[in-house]
């Protein structure tokens, strides 16, 4: 084989070039690709908008770069069903070729592509609580900066029965997975704590009318429920068409401050526990409440806050790898090993499962300048997805369900 002198001289200027000066990454030089995964129809819908504008909040003020990587924003409507958010995640894995997930909203829906996501190595960071996916059957690719389904409500059931004194209550909730671990970790604190739990009382997910469902409340000094989307303000003004004046307690989705400006003044007095709280002074709430007004007009909540940190979470993760996202197990070790002193809803760090652990706040609706709005009554600090308990005697006993733990009284 001849070769010429003078390409031979170039080759080898340019190979002792490449050596004095390395090209990045692969990673690197293609960007990052998020795919989010949300809800644009149906009953939770509500909390599915929110989640887009808080990754889009966040994405925008940061000029579309995370870590000096540029970001290409991928949205899919799950529908809000199993089927539809396993089609959407194979799209944003297979077609898309996305480098993290982040989604899905529901516990059902996070269920259905947990497989589908230690298949295909794709580090997801959801909102979805599915407490048994950092719990019993931990997803080794997932991270959740939000919090598990009944991290927030056994905050609840401690206040319910410490500061509030309840002693019988009855929970109401939706017939799903979210619903049944919400109430789950209601019932467990509230009733080691002294409550009793006298009726759990599901229905259907988008139910058209709570009425039949009120009706069923009896023998009881207080009420939690945990309605999500849109469904909060529609039990709320039913429950006060009956007459019925019994204190109403919830978690992050059922006094929501998005929704507040949807609420009438039956909200007026109900106590909920929240991971997110409009009312946190610090710089980070303060800009994100301003951009969010700034893009969207909108009152920040749960929903929005959450995605919004999450982000957050991945642009510390991509800064400690330098963009390198070839080896998914170190991409979900370094999303992991995030902690963070100040984010829109506090200070917060991961435990060993990939959970979040931070503040719970405890909020109070009360009505300020003819405007609704949550008043922060007790924040419980560094709230872990265990509670107080022993992880160990807590792992072993059943997942929160249907049925679990059962009405005794």
């Amino acid at each position: 084989m001849r070769v010429n002198r003078r390409k031979f001289l170039a080759g080898t200027a340019a190979i002792a070039g490449a050596a004095a000066f390395p090209m990045p990454s692969i990673a690197q030089a293609k960007g990052v690709k998020i795919g989010l995964l949300t809800v644009k129809t149906g009953p939770l819908a509500e909390g599915g908008f929110q989640m887009e504008q808080g990754v889009t909040t966040y994405l925008k003020s940061k000029n579309m770069s995370l870590a000096g990587h540029k970001v290409e924003l991928v949205v899919a409507d799950t529908g809000g069903n199993p089927a539809g958010t396993k089609t959407k995640a194979q799209e944003l894995v297979e077609r898309d070729h996305v480098n993290f997930i982040l989604g899905p909203l529901a516990a059902f829906e996070m269920l259905a592509i947990s497989d589908y996501v230690v298949q295909n190595k794709m580090p997801t960071l959801c909102l979805a609580g599915a407490d048994n996916l950092t719990q019993r059957q931990p997803n080794a690719f997932l991270t959740r900066a939000s919090a598990t389904s009944s991290q927030a409500m056994h905050v609840m059931g401690d206040y319910a029965a410490k500061v509030m004194g309840l002693k019988k209550v009855v929970c109401l909730d939706s017939d799903f997975a979210f619903g049944y671990e919400q109430q789950g970790g209601f019932q467990q604190v509230f009733e080691d704590d002294g409550g009793k739990v006298v009726k759990k009382i599901w229905a259907p997910l988008g139910a058209p009318d709570f009425t039949p469902f009120i009706a069923q409340i009896q023998g009881a000094d207080g009420v939690c429920q945990g309605y999500a989307g849109a469904a909060p303000v529609k039990f709320m003004k039913q429950y006060a068409d009956v007459g019925l004046k019994l204190p109403v307690v919830g978690g992050e989705t059922a006094g929501d401050d998005a929704l507040l400006p949807r609420f009438g003044d039956e909200a007026i007095g109900m106590i909920n526990a929240c991971p997110y709280t409009i009312d946190l002074k610090n710089d980070a709430n303060d800009k994100f409440k301003a951009l969010m007004q700034k893009e969207y007009q909108a009152v920040p909540g749960f929903y929005a806050a959450s995605m919004y940190v999450t982000v957050q979470v991945v642009e510390a993760a991509l800064r400690a790898l330098h963009g390198d996202l070839s080896k998914p197990a170190q991409t979900v070790k370094a999303l992991r090993a995030v902690s963070l002193k100040e984010t829109a809803r506090g200070p917060i760090r991961f435990d060993h499962l990939g959970n979040v652990v931070g503040d719970i706040f405890v909020r109070k609706i009360v009505k300020e300048g003819g405007k609704l709005t949550n008043v922060t009554q007790k924040t419980y600090h560094n709230v872990s997805q265990f509670w107080t308990y022993n992880e160990a005697k807590y792992l072993a006993q059943p997942a929160y369900s249907r049925d679990y733990p059962p009405v005794k009284a």
